[in-house]
């Protein structure tokens, strides 16, 4: 299965890149605080154009495109195990407001990298995610 996971590749080629997430753990389009929101390339803390690394709790501006040995009910784990250490669990927002959210989360990890070329690293601007490395300079490191 296609997915994204944290990266130090092409680190440093745009202003304000940073990688605190751990190498090649699982990442996801966290939440935006309302100064990114606002300008996400010198609002506030980097979060808008940041990947949230789902083992650290901490953020990459890079990810890598990754084809994992990995079921759609292991993402789940993985993402029910983010949420909760996030604090939004299943006894703050409910058993079934939390199933959904993180059956919508696994659903939207899967379908961001489908389309991606394994190898592809991708940054963030908002909802949106940019090549960092085009698909033709896949392996051409």
């Amino acid at each position: 299965m296609k997915l994204l996971t944290a990266t130090r590749e092409h680190q440093g080629e745009q202003d304000g890149d940073f990688c605190h997430a751990i190498e090649g753990e699982l990442v996801l389009l966290g939440l935006v605080c309302a100064d990114d929101e606002r300008d996400p390339d010198g609002g506030g803390c980097g979060c808008g154009r940041a990947f949230s690394g789902m083992s650290s709790m901490r953020a990459t501006t890079t990810a890598v495109v990754r084809d994992l040995d990995v079921s759609l009910d292991d993402v789940g784990l993985a993402v029910e195990g983010y949420y909760v250490s996030f604090g939004i669990g299943p006894d703050v927002i409910g058993g079934a407001a939390f199933a959904d959210l993180v059956a919508e989360t696994v659903v939207h990890l899967a379908d961001i990298a489908e389309p991606l070329p394994v190898g592809g690293v991708v940054g963030r601007r908002l909802d949106e995610l940019i090549w960092r490395s085009e698909p033709s300079e896949v392996g051409e490191q």
